[in-house]
């Protein structure tokens, strides 16, 4: 099995830390960490991971909704899941115009996110680049 490599943008250190030990512990390879859109953008192509976590709420300029949007303009096939605390109706019918792996509620767990990242292993494996 090849080792698919993750990036976590979160704003939150305390969380991008723990999500990050997540990772690694199902076995995954964390290649980089950004905490705003802004910074995602700019070290994103350095990293070049296989999937990407992404807290839709960021500090800066930029969501992750709007980040993912902008990154999709030259990295369209990399799968997304979304973290957020907020799974209002106006956060989930945002995100739903932006294609993406799953949609998972903070505080994460072990089990969750496995879930998610198999399906995102899964999209990557059939050559399909979406499960949403």
């Amino acid at each position: 099995m090849i080792t698919r490599k993750v990036m976590i943008v979160e704003d939150d250190p305390l969380l991008s830390i723990v999500e990050e030990k997540l990772v690694t512990k199902l076995g995954y390879e964390v290649v980089g960490t950004a905490s705003s859109g802004e910074e995602a953008l700019c070290v994103f192509a350095d990293f070049n991971p296989s999937i990407l976590l992404m807290d839709i709420q960021l500090s800066g300029d930029l969501d992750g909704i709007e980040t993912i949007r902008r990154l999709r303009t030259d990295h369209a096939e990399i799968p997304v899941i979304f973290l957020s605390g907020d799974d209002s109706p106006t956060v989930l019918n945002q995100a739903k115009d932006i294609e993406y792996v799953d949609f998972l509620l903070k505080p994460v767990t072990k089990s969750d996110l496995l879930n998610s990242l198999s399906k995102a292993e899964n999209k990557i494996n059939s050559g399909s680049q979406y499960a949403a």
